[in-house]
């Protein structure tokens, strides 16, 4: 699909716009996110993505449309794994929920950056060497295979090796001084632990791309359907972080349904020569297998929330 120059640059002022009113203005001053606050901004996140939706369907036809779509389910599930993982990060370091806020918006905010990269890397490698779309089915089915059998998330900073590296070119304090990420003592420069916090939601978020990429790939690869519903799914994934956070224990089946939609595009990425799968398809065996899982896990743990 050949996409206007008139497109892009329209689609990323409006991202611009969005992520200053939302820091320049909603979230000027640091405050705990109320779960209102994060459903009425879920909400609004959401019907922003199915409106530009009905835009796709008008501007490039029904197919696109369901590609959209479909790209956006599946990032928008994928999306709650790594709200598991913020959990784990923010009790880890016990940050106040008031700065949570801020390590997310500049972490999605690099998240973008890098899916960019991601995104046209991977299109560029599949239209050149076209075999790598193998190579794509078999690491998603991997993927798919690990999160069958993973018992848990671990997070062990002082094992990650961007933080060993970043520690020795620059000082970190002990405590943390407000929202600040760095902090000037003696006329020394020092990182605030929420620097670290930062540094650790990026490199989790580039293992997450690895898989998400891949992902979406299987659907499309037109290049402005992948970055267009990237970038709708991380947008709202700070909201829905503030909206689920406190329930994110409950989706006990989730990541099974997760690993059967990965497994599902692996292989048809694998079979993608011989087996036509229509995106309609996909995006029905998708919204069943993540809705389903969400609905036994709710009835799975009703029990434990009364």
């Amino acid at each position: 699909m050949e996409v206007n120059s008139i497109f892009w640059i329209g689609f990323n002022v409006f991202v611009l716009l969005m992520l200053v009113v939302d820091l320049a203005v909603f979230n000027r001053k640091a405050h705990v996110v109320s779960v209102k606050e994060a459903l009425i901004w879920s909400g609004i996140w959401i019907t922003l993505a199915l409106i530009f939706n009905s835009l796709i369907y008008y501007w490039f036809g029904e197919n696109k449309a369901i590609e959209f779509l479909t790209g956006y389910l599946i990032e928008k599930s994928l999306s709650v794994d790594n709200i598991f993982v913020f959990v784990i990060i923010f009790g880890y370091f016990q940050v106040a929920p008031q700065y949570q806020h801020k390590i997310l918006f500049w972490g999605i905010l690099g998240a973008l950056v890098m899916r960019v990269i991601f995104i046209f890397a991977g299109v560029a490698l599949i239209e050149k060497f076209h075999w790598t779309i193998y190579i794509f089915g078999i690491f998603l089915i991997c993927t798919a295979y690990k999160m069958f059998t993973k018992k848990g998330q671990n997070i062990e900073p002082d094992k990650n090796p961007v933080i060993k590296f970043f520690k020795k070119i620059m000082p970190v304090t002990d405590q943390v001084e407000g929202n600040k990420f760095f902090i000037k003592k003696n006329g020394k420069t020092y990182a605030s632990p929420l620097f670290l916090v930062l540094i650790i939601v990026e490199t989790t978020d580039i293992i997450f791309a690895v898989d998400s990429i891949p992902a979406i790939l299987a659907i499309t690869q037109d290049e402005f359907i992948v970055y267009t519903s990237n970038v709708f799914a991380i947008l709202g994934l700070r909201s829905l972080y503030f909206a689920l956070a406190h329930i994110v224990t409950r989706f006990v089946y989730l990541s099974y349904g997760l690993a059967i939609v990965l497994a599902f595009v692996g292989f048809k990425m694998v079979l993608s020569d011989f087996i036509h799968i229509p995106t309609f398809i996909s995006l029905l065996v998708i919204a069943l297998t993540i809705s389903g899982s969400v609905i036994l896990s709710f009835n799975k743990t009703k029990n434990n929330h009364l």
